[in-house]
Order: structure tokens, then sequence, then C-alpha cells
């Protein structure tokens, strides 16, 4: 275990954003971590704190997240990994592993496609799909038309069952009704100390890009298949380098479909572990576990 403390720094990016993350010094080997939605880097701290002192970890706070700016909204995943890119060439960094959980993974893999032979070991937590994660229209009972896929911006940013009610909760700050959401979908079995809880509440208060982030994973796609919004262009054909596939058995929020799509997409190049006992946010469920098929894997 290490003492090791993380630092919160900024650095200016070249296309005009600023990129908030923190660090936590270590070793020569150098892990990046990429966050999902409604979160930031602060959501990794367990992890950063118990991960071995071999490691060096970054993890960035992306666009319109955390103490990142938003100065231009994002239109497609690719816009978050460049700025990982930009991001990653102002701090110099090389031969490092590049870990993303949930939306974090599909900004993690459009980097690893985009730009072979940067990042040498890519790690998928509960991540989002190779095909997308797919945003429905709604019935009129709330639950999820599946076969209505909506197409739009507009459309998505309109839905009245998931975008403008979240959206209502960050504008009123209702961290009650928050909590509700997390412990519904994600904190099903364990849940934060409450310090740590309201920490992440204040942390998921931050995210000014929600209606943009549901509409880019509804468009992402870097299989071979078309996924009723865009067609792949077989992206994920130039990720050669050792990927691992983790996922939890009871995740709520990103359906073993999903994760089987990445699977079948990966084509056999992919090592995949399924945790026990877990949902989306492994962290919290089990991070013994977590930290073991980790250092593991790396």
């Amino acid at each position: 275990m290490t003492n090791h403390q993380e630092v919160l720094k900024k650095v200016q990016l070249t296309n005009g954003e600023t990129i908030a993350y923190r660090e936590r010094a270590g070793g020569e080997e150098i892990l990046i971590l990429v966050h999902g939605n409604m979160t930031s880097s602060k959501h990794w701290d367990v992890l950063m704190k118990a991960l071995n002192e071999r490691f060096t970890i970054l993890a960035p706070d992306l666009r319109g997240f955390g103490q990142s700016s938003y100065n231009k909204r994002v239109s497609h995943i690719r816009d978050f990994s460049e700025d990982l890119k930009l991001w990653v060439d102002a701090l110099g960094l090389k031969d490092f592993t590049l870990m993303g959980w949930s939306t974090g993974g599909a900004v993690a893999m459009q980097f690893c496609a985009d730009y072979p032979g940067i990042c040498q070991k890519l790690i998928l937590l509960a991540s989002a799909s190779t095909r997308g994660y797919a945003f429905y229209d709604s019935n009129v009972d709330g639950t999820p038309n599946l076969s209505k896929r909506l197409l739009t911006l507009e459309e998505v940013e309109n839905d009245t069952a998931k975008t403008l009610p979240v959206q209502n909760l960050y504008d009123t700050a209702n961290r009650e009704g928050l909590k509700i959401v997390w412990n519904a979908l994600i904190y099903t079995h364990n849940q934060p100390s409450e310090a740590q809880y309201e920490a992440y509440i204040d942390d998921m208060l931050t995210q000014r890009n929600l209606a943009d982030v549901y509409h880019v994973l509804n468009t992402f796609n870097i299989s071979t298949i078309h996924n009723e919004v865009s067609s792949g262009q077989n992206e994920v054909n130039k990720i050669q380098i050792p990927t691992l596939v983790l996922y939890g058995e009871r995740d709520y929020v990103v359906a073993e479909s999903m994760t089987k799509e990445i699977i079948e997409d990966f084509e056999g190049r992919a090592k995949v572990v399924k945790l026990n006992n877990c949902g989306h946010s492994p962290l919290i469920d089990d991070l013994p576990q977590l930290l073991g098929v980790i250092e593991q894997f790396i």
C-alpha cells in the first residue's frame, strides 16, 4: 500500500480547452484512468490510493466534467479522445496503460484506434459497447421503447424519461434525487462512506454536458455493424494491443449484451474477466478483487 497523495493539476490544451487532472506519484509504469458519465477523476480516488506504488497514476477530467473547461460542446466521442491526445502530448506521456470506465471505455477505445503505438495496454471497465450505448425513446409509462432509437441531439435533449429528469436534478442540486438514482442503478449493494458519497455528489454537480454525452454515446460505433444511428468503419480492428475487458455480473447500467458486443468485435483479442458480485462500480463493490485483476494484467 502507498501513502502517496493525489495532486490536482491543470494543463491548457492547444484547442482552447483546459484539462484538470489528478496525479498520484509512483514508479515508472504509467496508468491513465478515464472516468465515465456523471463522474470525474474524483470517482477514481479509492483505486488511486490502493494501487501498487509501482504505478504513477494520472486521471484527467474530461471536457465538461469536474474542473475541466467546456468551451466547445462535444458532438462525437472523438472530441473527448482528441482532448486526451492533446493532454498526453502536453505531458509527454507514452508507453502507458489506458483504463476507461463506462463512457471512458468508449473514449479509450477511440483513442487507441486513432493513435496506435502510443498506448501499451487497454483496460475496459464496465465499458460502453464498441457499438455505442443506445438511447431509446420512452413509452408512456416511462419504460424504454426498444423499437425506437433516438437519432438526433435534439431528440436526446428533449427526452422526458432520462435527460430532462437527470438534468433537473443537476439544475436544482437535488442531492437526495441523485442518490436515489445511484442507489437504484449503481450502489445497489455497497455504498461509499457518507463523507465520500457527499464528495461524489459534489463532483456529479460539476457536469455541464449531460445531453451531449448521451448523444455521443448513442452515435459511437467502431464496429462493422450499423447500429441504427451510425455505421461502423471497423476501427476496433486497429486496436491490436493487449486488452482486458472487465464487467460486473450484475451491472444495471451496462447490460451484459453490450459487453458481449465488445468481446465479439475484438474477435478473440481481448482477455475477459467477469467480476463476481459486482455492479457498475467495482471500485465500491469489491476493490480488492478489482485491484488483483488489474495489477495481474498490467
